[in-house]
């Protein structure tokens, strides 16, 4: 009786209910790794999506983001078992909220990527101590009570947070763009691996892989999203969001009848599916990525020498606009979009005003990833005078006068940075 009486007292001490749970996260396999990378991209290019193609705006995005995070957690942590469609889509939601709080440190209250990115690091330092004293392990292999699972997931939003802002100060700051991003961090996510294979400890390399797969994702996101003038393949937020949501949803689907079929697996037991299979579904997916990509890409724009388009090409800039380059690249198209806002506007018609200034406000949101790596500085003082725009335009009611004055102010903006050479 007393060892009875010890053993449920230490069940309760780890924050065990009940003998029955098992792992509540799923087997690290290479399904794994393509979800979770794919995962990061849709929160990079999601929350996007909502906030300037739907229109949301960020604060309504941003509470959205969280509210559903803060139902898929309580679920996720009241589940008693694992439940591989409610796990991953509590790990897309916490993708989108980790960037969404990094987003908020340095495009709202203006903090320096080299600080943030430090803080998040002593913040996952943190977890990962009290974590270790409490429990003597971070191994995923055996997140089986409710105390572990909690720390696990504060550990998976910090982890979404510091690589949010490390990929950040890689690509913007130092000024290395999406395509380097890519190259450089999956470079090391290979390293990692290799030097898993020569003897790294395997918790160690795990997270340190959890946490690059979050730039890199953000990177091959930017890759797809961007305009080819930019050096991307131009499939835009949306498209993007859609095909890799689609692999992920094929991908879950199939855990989660793998789960219904199979049972969850105690910790350590092997998966009940083939390593060889797992490795097949993996390369399935990421060639069902790599042709959508290839099949939805829009061809090559080509404009005449006057500017226009013709059949099968894309609309050209005025050919009077100022010097084409700039610090931070072309600002010709986004010149065309604010004068034809400025005409609408000084006509007083400011409902129209407000209707094409939606397309500078995705324009410049598809090219922030190319352009503000080149001068960030010049890029926030573009974007600073483009949120004056939208603010007075978006106001409850907008008046002709703050308008122009506005519009005025980006005009300005915009051909102080085509002279700054």
């Amino acid at each position: 009786m007393p060892s009875t009486v010890t053993s449920v007292l230490d069940r309760r001490r780890s924050g065990l209910s009940s003998p029955s749970w098992l792992n509540k996260v799923p087997a690290i396999t290479a399904t794994f790794w393509l979800i979770k990378i794919l995962s990061t991209t849709i929160g990079e290019t999601f929350a996007d999506y909502l906030a300037v193609q739907v229109g949301l705006g960020t604060a309504v995005t941003d509470g959205a983001m969280m509210t559903l995070l803060a139902i898929a957690l309580v679920a996720q942590l009241r589940a008693r078992r694992l439940i591989p469609w409610l796990y991953w889509l509590t790990v897309v939601l916490v993708s989108i909220v980790g960037t969404q709080i990094t987003d908020f440190f340095t495009d709202t209250l203006g903090v320096s990527l080299y600080v943030s990115t430090a803080v998040f690091a002593v913040v996952l330092a943190v977890v990962f101590t009290v974590w270790w004293r409490q429990e003597r392990t971070l191994a995923i292999t055996a997140i089986d009570t409710p105390r572990r699972e909690r720390y696990y997931w504060g550990a998976i939003l910090t982890t979404f947070a510091l690589g949010t802002a490390g990929g950040d100060l890689a690509t913007e700051a130092l000024s290395l763009g999406f395509r380097n991003g890519a190259l450089i961090f999956g470079g090391l996510i290979l390293a990692v691996w290799g030097a898993r294979r020569l003897g790294l400890n395997g918790v160690l390399a795990f997270w340190i892989a959890y946490v690059l797969t979050r730039p890199l994702g953000a990177s091959l996101g930017d890759l797809l999203t961007q305009d080819r003038s930019f050096g991307g393949l131009g499939l835009g937020a949306s498209l993007t969001s859609l095909v890799f949501l689609a692999v992920i949803v094929a991908l879950v689907a199939r855990e989660q009848v793998n789960a219904n079929r199979h049972g969850i697996r105690a910790k350590g037991e092997t998966p009940a599916v083939s390593p060889r299979r797992d490795y097949a579904w993996a390369a399935a997916g990421a060639i069902a990525v790599i042709a959508a990509a290839v099949a939805l890409a829009p061809a090559p724009a080509v404009v005449g020498p006057t500017g226009t388009a013709g059949k099968g090409k894309s609309a050209g800039v005025n050919p009077l606009e100022a010097d084409p380059t700039s610090p931070i690249g072309d600002l010709r198209p986004f010149a065309v979009i604010v004068d034809d806002v400025t005409a609408k506007a000084k006509k007083g018609d400011l409902a129209a005003a407000t209707t094409r200034v939606k397309d500078l406000e995705v324009a410049w949101d598809n090219g922030e990833a190319a352009m503000k790596p080149a001068s960030p500085d010049d890029w926030h003082t573009m974007d600073s005078s483009i949120d004056g725009v939208l603010t007075a335009l978006r106001a409850t009611p907008p008046t002709k006068a703050a308008c122009v004055s506005a519009l005025t102010n980006l005009q300005s903006t915009i051909g102080a940075l085509e002279k700054k050479q």
